[in-house]
């Protein structure tokens, strides 16, 4: 049978790709080795967290699933960095590990033009670098227009404890064994990389006592616009917090031989992520630090698995044993999985279009894990923008690329596809240089639109999302016009630092929702701050505007440093200002490639 769209993986990248074509009306087949981990969480049990939850909103106000889902089968809601500005604040769940593959599979199965098959892909059908379909691993071939690869980390993977390197993909599944291998028999750089997963504890063998209760937000949040609260706020689960000892530090220091990263391994292993170290990691980075926070957090409400955020390794299980018994509350602790380092392959994202569709095979696209990010919810909205662009692509339509100043996920794929990356990825607030535009209040103001346009938001949710729109307008005006006390309008009142507008909203002489309230008090009183980045932002933008010619010869410019040159041979970047960003390209070289474009395309 043909389809249009082929999806390979069905984890988070996988399901919003498959569910964004396939509800643009485009005949898609996801294919997926195994139904049972479909949107599995193979680590840590959340969907959310510093920047992240701000994606997860703005895959909701574009038109994707997992802000839905995740509302659906929360156990545990909090607003981060409430002390804090609001370009920092970002909702995380703790996330059912039971309950969300099962409402994201249902999903997935109850959606029109898509099928679904369990099997395993081993190639691809190329002709003329171009994609025409699949071959799964019995030699049976799919066609499609189009095919979107989100391996995740199942390419080649090996799971790594002390000196024990075995071929097998998370959660002890079957890895894809020859796809990576013919990928760079196409062309593409692959590049090795290495994650991790802690210990699962018997939640009876814990003595909580002996550690401090983390409970969940009292106000009701959602990451759906729709505002659905599913969840009681008041009989949340609470995670724990404990902190490692000196004996835990003692324990790593006299074993790091035996940790397969640090030598227990002989040949040379993929490279882990900077900001979710294993803990081993943490130990000899950190060799001033006695101590570090080790998280307590519930998988599930169907069972008692207790996940030890913070503790990841892969050191032999004895030496785990012992680094377990070491935290306070742990003492008799019963493991029942334990830690492992996995290392996979992936492909040098500066190969990628800022479409997602590669550079070196036309209609194939990829999305997540497998263009060396870390995450579900980077996956998840790199899955997203790769589904709408290859519909886009099949519609001869103009590509949707977001900008850095429009959205995190902007900030990612451009980090991605102009920096690369040489270890996985992992999206962090101080990435994004306009995140006092980027907030978790305004995701829908700044995205919705587009969702509509794109037709992955429904008439319904956007004539709500006007109304809100309108309200806020109208708020913003009143404003000005009441007066708060004597002396001060509520817009002069709301200037102050310690003020804020639930002390007044009874002079609006209208009620106005809570998130039209906040967005109306943000604005007020970050109003010069706002202004200041927006600036910055448009001037960033006229380089942005400004497209390097695709049949630039780089070796034709005179004066270009040797790095610089290199790096835009790679790269080919399709505008100044991403030519800026590459990392050893300097002013002084745009400057040059400015100067000739000027005297070599005049008419362009």
């Amino acid at each position: 049978m043909n389809y249009e769209v082929i999806v390979v993986g069905g984890g988070h990248a996988g399901c919003e790709a498959a569910l964004a074509t396939s509800r643009l009306c485009h005949k898609t087949l996801l294919v997926t080795g195994n139904f049972d981990i479909v949107a599995q969480m193979p680590c840590n049990p959340s969907i959310g967290g510093s920047a992240k939850g701000i994606v997860v909103r703005e895959i909701d106000a574009l038109g994707g699933e997992m802000g839905k889902c995740a509302d659906k089968t929360l156990i545990q809601m909090k607003m981060l960095n409430t002390g804090k500005g609001p370009a920092v604040r970002s909702l995380r769940c703790q996330a059912d590990k039971v309950t969300y593959p099962k409402e994201m599979l249902n999903t997935l199965k109850n959606q029109h033009n898509l099928d679904l098959l369990e099997n395993m892909v081993e190639n691809l059908i190329i002709e003329n670098r171009e994609v025409k379909g699949i071959i799964l691993e019995n030699g049976e071939k799919i066609y499609s227009r189009v095919v979107i690869l989100t391996t995740g980390t199942y390419l080649k993977s090996d799971i790594l404890v002390g000196n024990i390197r075995t071929r097998m993909g998370p959660m002890e599944q079957k890895p894809s064994l020859y796809l990576s291998d013919n990928l760079k028999k196409y062309g593409f750089e692959i590049i090795r990389l290495k994650t991790g997963t802690p210990q699962r504890i018997e939640k009876s063998s814990i003595d909580f006592s002996k550690t401090k209760i983390e409970q969940g937000s009292e106000e009701e949040y959602t990451f759906s616009f729709d505002n659905k609260v599913y969840y009681d706020v008041k009989n949340q689960v609470p995670c724990h917090l404990v902190h490692s000892t000196k004996e835990t530090k003692q324990i790593i220091l006299d074993n790091l031989n035996k940790s397969s990263i640090y030598g227990a391994i002989e040949e040379k292993l993929g490279v882990g992520p900077r900001y979710c170290p294993s803990f081993e990691d943490k130990i000899v980075k950190f060799e001033d630090k006695d101590t570090h926070q080790i998280f307590l957090e519930p998988e599930s409400l169907y069972y008692d698995d207790i996940y030890l955020q913070g503790f990841s390794t892969s050191m032999p299980r004895e030496v785990q044993d012992k680094l377990v018994h070491s935290l306070p509350g742990l003492e008799n602790a019963i493991i029942k999985k334990y830690a492992y380092a996995i290392e996979y392959d992936a492909i040098n994202p500066t190969q990628l279009k800022n479409t997602l569709e590669t550079k070196i095979i036309n209609n194939l696209f990829t999305a997540g894990q497998i263009n060396g990010t870390s995450g579900y919810e980077e996956a998840a909205c790199q899955g997203l923008m790769a589904g709408i662009n290859a519909v886009f692509k099949l519609e001869n339509k103009e590509p949707f690329v977001l900008t850095r100043n429009e959205a995190y996920i902007g900030v990612l794929i451009d980090d991605l596809i102009t920096k690369g990356t040489s270890e996985p990825y992992r999206l962090l607030t101080s990435r994004a240089e306009y995140r006092l535009l980027l907030r978790h209040d305004n995701a829908d103001l700044r995205l919705m639109d587009y969702g509509y346009k794109i037709g992955l938001i429904e008439k319904q949710k956007h004539q709500k999302f006007e109304k809100k729109k309108e309200n806020i307008n109208e708020l913003f005006d009143k404003c000005k016009k009441i007066k708060a006390n004597s002396k001060e309008t509520i817009y002069e009142y709301l200037k102050h630092t310690e003020s804020n507008i639930n002390s007044i909203k009874d002079l609006l002489e209208k009620k106005y929702t809570d998130e039209e309230l906040e967005q109306v008090e943000i604005i007020i009183k970050y109003e010069g701050y706002i202004k200041k980045t927006s600036k910055n932002a448009e001037n960033m933008l006229k380089l942005e505007y400004k497209s390097i010619p695709e049949n630039i010869d780089y070796n034709q410019i005179k004066n270009l440093a040797t790095e610089a040159r290199q790096k835009l041979i790679k790269i080919r970047p399709k505008s100044i200002g991403q030519a800026s960003r590459i990392s050893g390209v300097n002013l002084s070289d745009i400057s040059v490639l400015l100067v000739y474009m000027k005297r070599y395309f005049k008419n362009e």
